[in-house]
């Protein structure tokens, strides 16, 4: 392998040739090229090439469709983008005049665009703070009713949208292709013990995640982060679903999601599989304690799937009665804000609240 080029020169002109066959006018490397790697495989070649990066973004790009969305694209692609000014070539290196408190004399065009990137990225990043900020307005109200947060979560093309949908009779768009969902969404499902959830389907994870996609989409993702249970949909019948769940398991752990939050796996897509493995998966003898069996889109599996999300939540949840006194202002601030408030009087020395909530919350309030 040469580092200019990733490939060796006798591979290169051996794919030229067939790139020039066939007619070839756009190649596709499944891994990371560096800007001059990039640079120079197009001039060998004199087509477009896009590395595993470019391409997830240029999905991205296609499936974005709400504000956030479209502002969280724009910025990963910036970041992109700033690194790989060198494929501009000779261009680039032409210096222009200044006006002192513009780039300066001598700068050069590479610089230039450079700034206007960074430019740009601040004021997207400003733009994000403020979905961000309603976002978590809006996450700090549905803390105050006592609904708690069941986020879906899975590699790309695992069936989270069809089971999103299946759950909440909602019509969230659910196709056989990567990244459907870029844009997190949230119905209320009603449980077999009539108690209600917040169900929320967010972006598919995949290997090998780039560190500007996983920034840039960090806001979409706090959604798991506040969850009370995640559901960990997997497509049972792909090949390679054992890595695809690893490399899941993974990014939530990058996440930052700890242990204490209650995770549910669910075995989608049992219909694609052959009778008896489907039968098989159908008892509890065919899969480990804690996973069930379904098929999103035909609806099989369901009852206990929602049956066990309700005992896990009712499970996870406590009422207790905390005493603190006047001074203790900014704990008892907390907890209005994260949990469900059941009730509260005043006391000599402070104040006696009785609150409902989960062993995260309480571990959380602990850390204060």
């Amino acid at each position: 392998m040469q580092p200019g080029t990733l490939f060796g020169s006798g591979r290169i002109a051996e794919l030229k040739t067939i790139f020039q066959r066939d007619g070839i006018e756009l190649v596709l490397v499944d891994g990371p090229l560096s800007p001059i790697q990039q640079r120079n495989l197009e001039r060998e070649w004199g087509l477009k090439i896009l590395d595993r990066t470019g391409l997830i973004l240029e999905i991205f790009a296609d499936r974005a469709r709400t504000r956030e969305g479209v502002l969280q694209v724009e910025l990963a692609a910036l970041s992109y983008q700033r690194t790989r000014l060198v494929r501009a070539w000779t261009h680039l290196e032409r210096q222009r005049g200044g006006l002192g408190f513009v780039g300066g004399p001598g700068e050069t065009q590479k610089e230039a665009d450079r700034r206007a990137i960074d430019e740009e990225v601040v004021k997207i990043r400003r733009q994000l703070e403020k979905v961000v900020k309603t976002r978590e307005l809006h996450r700090a109200a549905r803390r105050k009713v006592p609904f708690p947060v069941v986020a879906l979560v899975g590699y790309t093309n695992a069936g989270k949208s069809t089971l999103f949908n299946r759950l909440t009779g909602a019509e969230v768009l659910a196709r056989d292709m990567l990244f459907a969902t870029l844009d997190p969404t949230m119905r209320g499902v009603e449980l077999p013990t009539g108690h209600r959830v917040i169900l929320s389907d967010t972006v598919g994870f995949i290997s090998d995640l780039p560190p500007q996609l996983v920034a840039a989409f960090r806001a979409t993702l706090e959604e798991v982060l506040e969850a009370d249970l995640i559901l960990h949909v997997r497509d049972i019948a792909h090949p390679e679903t054992e890595e695809q769940a690893q490399d899941v398991r993974d990014i939530l752990d990058s996440l930052g999601v700890g242990a204490d939050v209650p995770v549910i796996e669910v075995w989608n897509k049992i219909d694609l599989l052959a009778p008896p493995l489907r039968e098989a998966l159908a008892g509890q003898d065919g899969r480990k304690p804690g996973v069930f069996a379904v098929s999103a889109l035909t609806g099989a599996g369901m009852d206990p799937l929602l049956s066990a999300i309700a005992d896990e939540l009712e499970r996870g949840r406590e009422e207790t009665v905390l005493e603190l006194p006047f001074a203790d202002g900014r704990r008892r601030a907390w907890l209005h804000e994260h949990v469900s408030i059941l009730g509260e009087d005043q006391t000599r020395s402070g104040y006696r609240i009785t609150i409902r909530w989960t062993p995260r919350q309480k571990a959380e309030f602990e850390r204060l």
